[in-house]
């Protein structure tokens, strides 16, 4: 069990071409002028060519799946590697409504936590923690499906996924006809521990957050939602309305790579200028 310890995390820790969790390990010194961080809502809906055609040094750390918990982890990394940041676009909208994690997306930091102290302190008060940091290979037994043989062996052998393509954004290609309605008359805004927690590390590393909602269809039920989110949150910039034509959607909650394009022009020419 030690010595499969010891392979797995070897090629964990010398892999920087699977995922951006990987990737921010591996990398230290980086600078930015605008970093995005979010769930795929940011993964497929901002562009980083368009800022950086602009002048702006800008990369998409948004993951699928991932929640606000993840984003403030991946924030602490990028601290914790020395990473100097200008603005942060952070997407706060349906992920607001928990402050639970996504178990697949904190598997992926479980190869580096015995050599992260910021991970190891950002989940020491989990329940299963001491098991995962000190039974050997637990880790890799307890989240097989993400990190287990296959995945060790592409990290191995170095086989790079499209996850960094395009300085992190992933673009959707294929669209429902008709969309189908998303609902949102389930969810209830609320105050989320991990947002407040990203603000004071923001706060105290002097980075420019800049929280911003992301389109929906117009088919959405209950577009209220983004009222009550307002209320509780009133600095966060309101983007839901910035694109509303069916065309530009994947499905209801996504959109297509024409809509992210269009999106992202927006984004920027809202908060930004072109450098000279």
């Amino acid at each position: 069990m030690v010595v499969l310890d010891g392979l797995y995390t070897a090629a964990y820790i010398n892999s920087s071409e699977r995922s951006k969790i990987d990737y921010l390990y591996n990398t230290k010194d980086k600078n930015y002028d605008v970093v995005f961080l979010g769930s795929s809502r940011i993964n497929n809906h901002l562009v980083p060519k368009i800022f950086n055609d602009n002048g702006y040094k800008t990369f998409n750390f948004g993951i699928t799946r991932s929640r606000l918990e993840e984003s403030a982890l991946m924030l602490k990394m990028m601290v914790e590697r020395n990473y100097k940041i200008k603005n942060l676009i952070l997407q706060v909208d349906i992920n607001i409504n928990t402050d639970d994690h996504s178990e697949a997306i904190r598997s992926l930091f479980m190869p580096y936590l015995h050599w992260s102290k910021t991970i190891r302190d950002h989940y020491r008060t989990i329940p299963e923690y001491n098991q995962l940091l000190y039974i050997p290979f637990y880790r890799y037994m307890h989240y097989d499906a993400r990190i287990g043989f296959r995945e060790m062996y592409y990290s191995l052998i170095h086989k790079r996924t499209n996850a960094l393509e395009n300085d992190g954004f992933y673009p959707l290609t294929t669209s429902q006809n008709p969309l189908i309605a998303a609902d949102l008359s389930k969810y209830a805004p609320k105050r989320n521990k991990s947002y407040e927690e990203i603000k004071r590390i923001c706060f105290a590393n002097h980075i420019n957050l800049i929280a911003i909602t992301t389109p929906m269809c117009m088919e959405t039920i209950n577009r209220d939602y983004f009222n009550h989110l307002n209320q509780i949150y009133p600095e966060i910039r309101r983007f839901e309305n910035a694109v509303t034509d069916d065309k530009y959607f994947s499905t209801c909650g996504h959109m297509n790579k024409d809509g992210a394009t269009e999106f992202t022009k927006i984004v920027f020419n809202t908060l930004f200028k072109p450098k000279k």
